[in-house]
């Protein structure tokens, strides 16, 4: 098997690990490269620096148990992404995307949250299949429990996956991974607990014949 790069863009801490912490994990396992590339985070003017100090570490914790090999922080306070100017977000992102080249780009799907709606517009203008975008094999969105699962039915576009990836195997690490995030992770049933992730995992597991899954809506695959 050729050794491939992957990226993934989360908005925030910990919305890797909730949305593809299985996938990071079976790719890290089967000697693929595995780069993170967070976006945005708890920073001032709306939460203290310490609050983002904490995520940070949180989350190099959590890369640790996945196999992440490399991680990038953009810091860009959390709901302020959109008072950047649009060139400057895409700029950032892309420089990352092609430092990195990736084959594999996993990113936010565009849910309620607005962060991961402006980081997946920033995602789809950094992986154009144009100049080293040519080389991208797969694009694919990642659901984020909660905000996924806040969308105004018909509305909002709804998550539905067109890939689940068995990651029955990596179920723990994932689990694990999760249990880093001990600011952010909640008591069930709050909807980002270790409880409320599993049930999720294992329902999108069932729905393609497995015991725990992780869904992907593809957007672009060259096979």
């Amino acid at each position: 098997m050729n050794k491939k790069r992957i990226l993934v863009v989360a908005p925030h801490p910990d919305d890797e690990t909730l949305g593809v912490g299985g996938t990071i994990a079976k790719y890290s396992e089967q000697g693929h490269e595995v780069t993170v590339l967070v976006v945005s985070g708890h920073l001032p003017p709306l939460y203290p620096r310490a609050a983002y100090d904490t995520t940070v570490n949180e989350a190099r914790e959590a890369f640790a148990v996945l196999g992440v090999a490399h991680a990038h922080f953009l810091e860009i306070p959390a709901t302020l992404i959109g008072a950047e100017p649009i060139h400057v977000v895409n700029r950032r992102i892309g420089e990352v995307v092609s430092n990195v080249a990736p084959h594999v780009v996993l990113s936010p799907y565009p849910d309620r949250h607005v962060d991961h709606r402006l980081v997946f517009d920033s995602v789809m203008v950094a992986t154009r299949p144009v100049g080293g975008g040519r080389s991208i094999e797969l694009v694919a969105a990642y659901e984020t429990l909660s905000e996924t699962h806040w969308n105004a039915p018909h509305i909002e576009p709804g998550f539905v996956p067109n890939c689940v990836v068995d990651i029955t195997a990596q179920i723990d690490r994932k689990m694990a991974a999760l249990d880093c995030y001990r600011s952010q992770v909640s008591a069930y049933p709050g909807p980002r607990s270790i409880a409320a992730c599993r049930a999720l995992a294992q329902l999108r597991g069932t729905q393609a014949g497995f015991a725990f899954g992780e869904g992907l809506h593809v957007i672009r695959m060259i096979g």
